[in-house]
């Protein structure tokens, strides 16, 4: 019997920790000093009630349905997005 010394499959690791620690720091390097995540937060908060304001009666239904469904998230606290 023949012992074959090249085993079929080879195990190799790969560090990716220098990379994602550059990746994050040139991430923050272009977002810049003056990046406020609380304002963009509530800038998004802003842009997310004005798109789903003033719909009319089946525009709201059809929101209800996604939101029960979990396609779009729910608005806690705030009532029907036409309010």
């Amino acid at each position: 019997m023949i012992h074959d010394q090249t085993p079929d499959h080879y195990e190799f690791a790969i560090d990716l920790s220098s990379d994602e620690a550059r990746r994050r720091a040139t991430v923050l390097e272009a977002i810049g000093d003056d990046w406020d995540p609380v304002a963009v937060l509530e800038g998004e908060q802003e842009a997310y009630r004005l798109l789903y304001s003033n719909l009319d009666a089946r525009q709201q239904e059809t929101y209800d349905r996604l939101v029960a469904a979990g396609v779009l998230p729910g608005r806690e606290g705030e009532g029907h997005a036409s309010a």
